[in-house]
């Protein structure tokens, strides 16, 4: 079942409503406490009452990159094993927008987001110290320990020359032109690819204010956004503009190595056959990498308001078993024509836990 999101306007209660409601209520607490039965040894009645089972739906809140159609399968097996793990039946909300994925999540208008990046959880808890990591992919050995995706700075690749110092591609001649980043709030997209041109840039005494807006005495001749990586790429790919930010994992679907080493400065990359809208339009286009940056795996995150502490558990021991790890919906094999999940099994091999901890140098940076 699918949900967009409404703001809902606040109800007034008058004084004397809340007075009537209270009295009612003291009512109905003494009854309950005299209908309690007796035992037959006449010791004195029980007043536990038992606790309320929660049959609300959980609600999974999804980045505008995993709402796309090409993820529809691997959406419906994540809430499947949601359900699976709680009993509870599961809702999913797409997004057009990062900001709507991280206020859901951070008020409880969602109990679960999935694969978030770590800059949107960091300002989610900041707006709510409640929530916190579920579970993250893990790197190609099983653990924390390399569990990294990459950020690129993609140019396309008939203009690729022009992007080099010397014989060396370089983001050095990136200054006045057209750049689509993803979204503010992503860090791949945004944090950690204008951390590297602030870097690059020392000179210029760069902020990542000076990178958001274009303008004919900015550092961009003009600054685009793409609301996901695939809008970003798009942007890249249909002209709109000359660099682009996005991640890897995001155009798996899209694309494939044509020449060079996967998330290598200088790879380059083809739009793929068969690439779904509106890839479908630059079939056979390629693009070169020419800035490339490891991030930490984003984490899944969950809010505690709507989930008890057991189905937390019992989510979490689903999710990093095997079960889950050999399920090619959401670990994929990339050799497989077609296969579309969220992880390749060549870089990801299943989900494991991690704590808040983990993504302080995301916090550092940012």
């Amino acid at each position: 079942m699918y949900k967009s999101f409404k703001k809902q306007g606040k109800k007034i209660i008058s004084t004397a409503t809340v007075a009537m409601m209270a009295l009612v209520l003291s009512f109905a607490m003494v009854g309950c406490g005299n209908t309690g039965a007796g035992n037959d040894e006449g010791g004195s009645a029980s007043n536990s009452p038992t606790p309320a089972v929660n049959t609300s739906p959980i609600t999974v809140v999804w980045y505008p990159n995993e709402s796309a159609n090409d993820y529809v399968e691997t959406r419906t097996e994540i809430g499947r094993l949601i359900e699976q793990a709680t009993g509870r039946s599961v809702e999913h909300k797409l997004t057009t927008d990062y900001v709507i994925t991280i206020e859901a999540i951070a008020s409880g208008a969602a109990d679960i987001a999935i694969n978030m990046g770590a800059v949107g959880y960091i300002e989610a808890k900041s707006k709510n110290p409640e929530i916190d990591v579920l579970f993250v992919n893990s790197g190609a050995s099983g653990t924390l320990d390399d569990a990294i995706y990459y950020s690129w700075l993609a140019v396309r690749a008939a203009e690729a020359d022009q992007f080099k110092a010397g014989s060396d591609f370089s983001i050095d001649n990136i200054k006045g032109r057209i750049i689509s980043f993803v979204s503010n709030s992503s860090t791949s997209g945004f944090k950690v690819p204008t951390g590297d041109i602030i870097n690059h840039f020392a000179a210029d005494n760069l902020s990542s204010d000076d990178l958001v807006e274009g303008g004919s005495d900015a550092f961009f001749d003009e600054v685009l956004f793409g609301g996901s990586h695939q809008g970003s790429a798009f942007n890249l790919m249909s002209g709109n503009a000359d660099v682009a930010a996005f991640c890897d994992t995001e155009l798996q679907p899209y694309v494939k190595l044509k020449d060079g080493t996967e998330n290598r400065v200088g790879a380059t990359y083809t739009i793929r056959d068969g690439a779904s809208a509106p890839f479908d339009t630059v079939v056979g286009e390629d693009f070169v990498i020419i800035n490339s940056t490891p991030v930490l795996n984003g984490p899944n995150v969950y809010n505690p308001a709507n989930l008890s502490p057991e189905e937390v558990q019992s989510i979490r021991d689903l999710f990093t078993s095997d079960e889950v790890t050999n399920n090619s919906l959401i670990f994929f094999d990339p050799d497989i024509e077609g296969a579309i999940g969220l992880f390749k099994i060549t870089s990801s091999k299943g989900y494991v836990l991690a704590n808040d901890s983990w993504y302080d140098p995301i916090r550092e940076m940012m």
